[in-house]
C-alpha cells in the first residue's frame, strides 16, 4: 500500500488538500482510505458528507475514518486495569469506570498512531492518505514511535525477562516486589505495536506531502518542516502551494499579495516539486470544488532517504557518515556521542540515532556541513578495528 502523509501550517488548508488528494485517487479507481487526525469534521465539510469514528464510504472507492481518541483510551485503560488487577488490589486502588475516563495528554497521539498502523496493515485499500495535525504536532507525532521504543528498551530491557524465574527470589532479598510478568508482556506488546508504526513510516512507499500558502510565513514553515522531516529520514514528495491567486487579480490590495506569492513560488521551485492550487474565492465544499483544485496525482514512490557510510580509510583514514539535512544551518547543529548512539540537534529538532555497527568501533574525528549534507568523520579505534591494532 502507498501511504501519503499530508501536513502543513495551521490554517494552510491541509485537510482540504488531503481530501482532494484522496478523492482524485478514488476517482481514478484506486481503493483509497483517508485517515484524518482532525478533531472536527473538516474532511466531511470538504467532501460534502459527514465523517466519524467508524470508517465510512464517502464516494466510490473512497473511505474516510476519523478515529475517536477518547473511546480508544477508555478501552486501553480498562484493559490495563484488568491485567494489573492483582497489583491494584494489593495497593487498595479504586478502579476507574469507563464513563469517568478522559484522555490524558498524549493519548490522542497514541490512539492515532495505532489507527495509522491498523489502516496501513489493512488489505482492503491500495492508497492511504493521512491527514496529519499541523506541522509542529505532525513532526512530534512522527518521532513518537521511535522515542517511545527507546524509552521502553531503557526502562524495561527485554533481556531482563530471561531472569523471570529469579524474580521471586530477588524480590525477597530486596524486600520489594519485582516487576510482574504482565508488565514485561505489556511492554513487549507496546514495542511490537510501535515497531509496526515505525515500519509504516520507514517504508519506501511512504512519502510526505507538504501544504502551505506561498508567502513569508509559509516559506519559513516549509523550510523548518523539510529539515525536521529529513532528520527523521522522511522525504518531501511534493509541496502544494495552496490558495494561489490568479494572475488576473485586480490592481488593488491583492496586487501586493500576488507579488508576494509569485516571489515565494519562484524560490520554492528552485528546491521542491511545487504544485500550485488555485484560490477558488471560497472555501471548497463538495466533490466539484475539490476537483476544481486540480491537486497533483499521487506520484510513484520517491527514492528512499539514505544515510550511507563511505569508506575512506584507504585515502584519508576515516569513515564518513553522510546525513542529508536540507535547510540546516551550521551554527544550529550540535552532535553528542553517547556510547553507541549519536544525539543530533538541528535547529529546533533533536533525534537520538543508533550508530551503524561499523561506526561503533570508531571515534568521532569531526564533522562538516556541505550543500545541505552533514558529513561526520569517524576514525577506527585501533583496539576494536581489525587489522589496525598497535
Amino acid at each position: 500500500m502507498r501511504t501519503i502523509l499530508i501536513t502543513g501550517p495551521g490554517g494552510s488548508g491541509r485537510t482540504t488538500i488531503a481530501s482532494a488528494t484522496a478523492l482524485r485517487a478514488a476517482a481514478e479507481g484506486v481503493r483509497t482510505l483517508l485517515l484524518s487526525a482532525d478533531r472536527t469534521d473538516t474532511p466531511g465539510v470538504a467532501l460534502g458528507t459527514g465523517t466519524g469514528p467508524a470508517p465510512a464510504e464517502a464516494a466510490p472507492c473512497l473511505t474516510v475514518w476519523r478515529p475517536d481518541a477518547t473511546e480508544r483510551f477508555r478501552q486501553d485503560l480498562t484493559a490495563f486495569q484488568h491485567r494489573a488487577a492483582n497489583v491494584l488490589d494489593l495497593l487498595g486502588a479504586a478502579r476507574l469506570d469507563a464513563e469517568e475516563v478522559t484522555p490524558l495528554p498524549g493519548a490522542e497521539e497514541l490512539s492515532f498512531l495505532r489507527a495509522l498502523r491498523d489502516a496501513a496493515l489493512c488489505d482492503r485499500y491500495d492508497l492511504l492518505v493521512v491527514d496529519l495535525p499541523p506541522l509542529s504536532g505532525a513532526l512530534a507525532l512522527l518521532g513518537l514511535p521511535e522515542e517511545l521504543r527507546r524509552y521502553l528498551r531503557r526502562l524495561l530491557p527485554p533481556e531482563r525477562q530471561a531472569a523471570r524465574a529469579l524474580r521471586p527470589v530477588l524480590g525477597r532479598l530486596a524486600g520489594v516486589p519485582m516487576p510482574a510478568d504482565w508488565l514485561y508482556e505489556t511492554a513487549a506488546r507496546w514495542d511490537v505495536e510501535l515497531a509496526a508504526v515505525e515500519a509504516v513510516l520507514a517504508d519506501r512507499d511512504t512519502a510526505v506531502r507538504l501544504v502551505a500558502e506561498p508567502g513569508p510565513a509559509g516559506a519559513d514553515a516549509v523550510r523548518t518542516a523539510v529539515l525536521g522531516l529529513a532528520l527523521r529520514g522522511l522525504r518531501t514528495e511534493a509541496l502544494v502551494a495552496n490558495r494561489v491567486l490568479p494572475d488576473t487579480a485586480p490592481d488593488s490590495w491583492l496586487a501586493g499579495l500576488l507579488a508576494q506569492q509569485r516571489k515565494t513560488l519562484a524560490d520554492w521551485q528552485e528546491s521542491y516539486d511545487v504544485h500550485a492550487v488555485p484560490h477558488l474565492g471560497r472555501d471548497p465544499h463538495g466533490p466539484d470544488d475539490l476537483a476544481a483544485l486540480a491537486v497533483p496525482a499521487v506520484n510513484p514512490a520517491p527514492d528512499p532517504v539514505e544515510w550511507p557510510v563511505a569508506d575512506r580509510i584507504a585515502e584519508d583514514g576515516v569513515l564518513v557518515w553522510h546525513l542529508p539535512l536540507p535547510g540546516a544551518i551550521r551554527n544550529e547543529l550540535d552532535l553528542v556521542r553517547r556510547g553507541d548512539e549519536l544525539l543530533i540537534t538541528a535547529g529546533p529538532f533533536r533525534r537520538i540515532v543508533p550508530l551503524p555497527s561499523a561506526l561503533r568501533r570508531c571515534t568521532v574525528a569531526g564533522a562538516g556541513l556541505l550543500d545541505g549534507e552533514l558529513r561526520i568523520r569517524f576514525t577506527p579505534d585501533p583496539d576494536l578495528w581489525p587489522g589496525t591494532g598497535r
